[in-house]
Parts: C-alpha cells; structure tokens; sequence
C-alpha cells in the first residue's frame, strides 16, 4: 500500500475531502469578469464555449487535453532538448519510456492522438463499408474512419447507458455482441478493434481487465488486431486498482502493463497521458510497424519527431514515467469524485459512478424542458458559463455529426463535461464550481434551448455558430442579480 496515496489520510474531522500531494510554486493569474461582460463573449463566441477566450474565462473546465500541470522535472526536462531534425536524442529517450511503460518496441511519434486516429484509418481501412467495433466512439475518432470509408459500431453493455449507476466499468466493451457483429459482417471487413480507456463521451467510465482479457479472445480468435487507445490510461489502471478484486494490491505499473500488453497496437495523445503535448503509436510487432511508418513522414514529420516540438518530447518521456506515480494519477480522479459525489448530495444529476476527466452533468435530466433538437447539453454548457464564468463542454447532440443525408443524429447521452485536469484546480475552486451548478439547477427553468447559424459539415462543435432560440438569457441575468446582487 502507497503511503502517498492521499485516498488513506484521514482528517481527524471524519470530512472525506482530496488533499493535493504537491505544492505550487508558479502560478497563472485568473479573471472573473462581470456577467454582463460573460454574455457579451457569449454572444461574440456564438454561444460556442470553444470559441470563448481566456481573459473572458474565470475557470477553464473545457478538456484536461493539454492542460494538465506539468511536474518541474518535465519542465527541467525540456531545457536539454536535442533539436536535431533526425537522430535526436530527445526521441530515443521518448522512445525509452514507451518501452519501460507501455512495454512497447517500436514507437511512431505524432503530434496529438487524432494525427495518430487519422494514420491508422487511412493504413488499415481499405473499402467503403469496413467496420470498427468499439467500446464507445470518440469524436476525432469517427470522424477519421469515416473519412476513409469506415463505419463504427458501439458495443457497450445496457448499463453504460444508466446515468445514475453504481456498475464500475462501463466502458466495457459487450463480447457476446462483439462476436455477433464479426460473425454477421465477416473478418475480412473488421480492420480492427478499437478499445478506449477510458470512455470519454459516457461520462469517463473505465473497463477491467477481466473484459478486455475477454477482447483478446475473440480478437485472437478471429485473428483481428486489437487497438487501445491508451490516452486516458493512468486513470483507467488506477480506477482498476480501486474497483476490481483482483488488482487490489497491483501497481499502477502493473495495471499498465497488463493493459498494454493485450493490444497490438497502442495509440494516445500526451496531452492527456503525459501532461504535456504530442502523441504516438506503438507496437511490438513490426509489421504493423512497417505497414504505417511510411504514413508518418507523409503526415507528421520525420521519424524522430512526427510533428512535435522536440522540448515536448522530453516533457512526454518524464511525463510517461510519471504516470506510474498513484500520488500524480488520483489527484484528477479524487476531485472529480468529490465533485460528482458533493452534486449527488444536493440532487443534481450527474454521471455515476465518478469516472476520469470530469464530472459529467446529465443535460438531459437537468433540462428536461429543452427538446435535443434545441441542444440541451450546449445550452447547459452556456447558461453554466453565464452565471458563473466557469467553461465546461457539451457532449451530446452538438458533438454529434450529421448523417449521409444531412439528416441530425442525436447523441445517446446530453452531457455537460467539467474537465479536472492533474493538479490545476484547488479545493476552493472545486467549491465554487459547486455552488454555481447547485444554484442553476434551482434555477433550471429559465435555461432556453440553442439553434446553429453557422453550422461547419465535421467536427462542427468546434467551430459552429449558435444563438438562444429566446430571450433566456435575460431572464436568467434578472435572476442571478436577484440572488446575488453585483457579486461577479
């Protein structure tokens, strides 16, 4: 048992609360702007919170992609870089870590995951129709297969679907559907597997090992290659540790390497797995190797730096070998769980149980006024913004692309993701991001809905123009100035 993990201190209180196992020493001033000023960023950012700027946003809830606090040794790190453009020492010290973490041999550099998610669809989908089992897509990742051709098919079990649930993993991917489904459609139109840990658009839920051992069966069985995207991989193995039996006393390490060791092919973004910012694929098998090493130069970069700065290629290398720090990995999920657990207790609905990422506010129930072809999860996203000046994410209709025939496709859950990036937040912050969800949910009924003015054909939550189907906003300013005066 670690004597750093912060999960087994006590306060002689009884309070259950995350105690941060690291002092800050730099730190980013903030700006909590007037709500009138909030409405106005609104209104010029199309009521997008992607198109938001920062002097405008007070705490940034958005992505914990690229926004985790890096350690001072990656910062060290990055003071010794090697810039040379092939053979750079900074990549084989990369290159080193993959193998002492991952258990990899050979490694691609990319410069974040979805440059990784767009080379292995572009290598491995060859026709039109080809199909992707998957536990649960992510957005960057279908909208690469079916650039090439691809389709997806999502195979969680029913519970995932459960917002309010206490099943620890339900990001596991259903195997009796998944042997249907290579039945059904045959091998030769399965490149591949794709497994996520953990799954960010149901709410972060992680998978066990007893499943994914159960993927590898099959996957060997058919002979089909198996793909993890790794990205959210600390958090998966450390969430292992705490819910399943088996791993009570394993490692992170451990976990980790039992996790990678299932996949053929290993791919993840560094600006979630390493807190710094690139992205690779890895492999032992060099044929897989050689079938995509080709793709990199013509895509990324040369070999030995795929697109990266080589000072974040350092950060990735001390960064990976971080990630088998519990101390580092339970800060994110030790906050959110407090979080989702303090909004459990004051009856908000949210995704249960606490997964990674963040926590996850049901739009759905919270708004259950607002059609989903109003937008519910992007509304919430901006009322929450406008009474509070805290930036979450919609994760729902709005992340959804439309179909062959223009026509909408809604999204099987209408979130609001409030990020927790590594070792950002305080407790305080944590605090207010409470109480402003708490009194918006009192306050639900004056949330209107949202309809696109501009309206990009991929990816369009990014950069899509909205405004209020209503004047909601108006009335929702009225009441906040009602309960809390000229307070920001």
């Amino acid at each position: 048992m670690s004597i750093e993990n912060s999960a087994k201190i006590k306060f002689y209180s009884g309070e259950h609360v995350p105690l941060e196992l690291h002092k800050a020493r730099i730190v980013q001033k903030l700006h909590l702007v007037p709500i009138e000023r909030r409405l106005e960023a609104l209104q010029e950012g199309g009521f997008n919170t992607f198109r938001l700027t920062t002097p405008d946003v007070f705490l940034d809830m958005l992505t914990d992609s690229g926004t985790n606090a890096m350690s001072d040794r990656q910062q060290a790190a990055m003071m010794h870089a090697d810039d040379a453009y092939a053979g750079s020492q900074s990549f084989t010290r990369m290159a080193q870590a993959v193998k002492d973490v991952l258990k990899k041999q050979y490694l691609l550099p990319v410069h974040q995951g979805r440059a990784a998610e767009n080379i292995l669809s572009k290598a491995y989908i060859r026709k039109k129709g080809d199909l992707i089992p998957m536990n649960y897509h992510f957005t960057t990742a279908l909208a690469h297969i079916t650039q090439y051709g691809g389709q997806i098919v999502e195979l969680l079990y029913d519970e995932a679907y459960n917002i309010a649930s206490s099943h620890p993993f339900k990001g596991n991917m259903n195997v009796e559907k998944l042997e249907e489904v290579i039945r059904s459609t045959g091998v030769e139109n399965i490149p591949f597997i794709r497994m996520e840990a953990s799954t960010n658009l149901i709410g972060g839920q992680p998978f066990s090992i007893a499943n994914f051992r159960e993927v590898r069966k099959i996957a060997d069985k058919y002979g089909i290659k198996l793909v993890l995207d790794a990205s959210l991989l600390g958090e998966n193995a450390y969430l292992v540790i705490q819910r399943e039996p088996e791993f009570v006393n394993a490692s992170i390490g451990d976990v980790i390497s039992l996790m990678t060791g299932l996949a053929d092919i290993v791919y993840f973004s560094a600006r979630k797995l390493s807190s710094s910012r690139g992205g690779g694929i890895c492999t032992n098998d060099i044929n897989v190797y050689r079938e995509i090493e080709a793709l990199v130069p013509l895509f990324e970069g040369f070999l030995t730096y795929g697109g990266m700065s080589v000072r974040e290629i350092e950060a990735i290398a001390v960064g990976l070998y971080e990630t088998l720090d519990e101390s580092i990995i339970s800060q994110s999920p030790q906050f959110i769980a407090y979080l989702v657990n303090s909004l459990v207790a004051k009856n908000v609905p949210v995704v249960t149980p606490a997964g990674v990422l963040g926590a996850h506010v049901d739009a759905m129930k919270f708004c259950e006024h607002i059609p989903q072809n109003q937008y519910p999860a992007g509304a919430l996203a901006a009322a929450f913004y406008l009474i509070s000046g805290i930036r979450g994410m919609e994760r729902g209709s709005m992340s959804n692309q439309r179909d062959e025939n223009g026509n909408e496709t809604y999204a099987d859950m209408e979130l609001l993701r409030l990020a927790v990036p590594r070792r950002v937040f305080t407790l305080s912050q944590i605090m207010y991001v409470i109480d402003r969800i708490c009194w918006l949910y009192e306050n639900r009924r004056l949330i209107g809905g949202l309809r696109f003015v501009y309206e990009p054909p991929v990816l369009r939550f990014f950069m899509g123009g909205l405004e209020p189907v209503s004047d909601w906003t108006t009335n929702l300013i009225a009441k906040f100035r009602e309960d809390f005066g000229e307070s920001l």
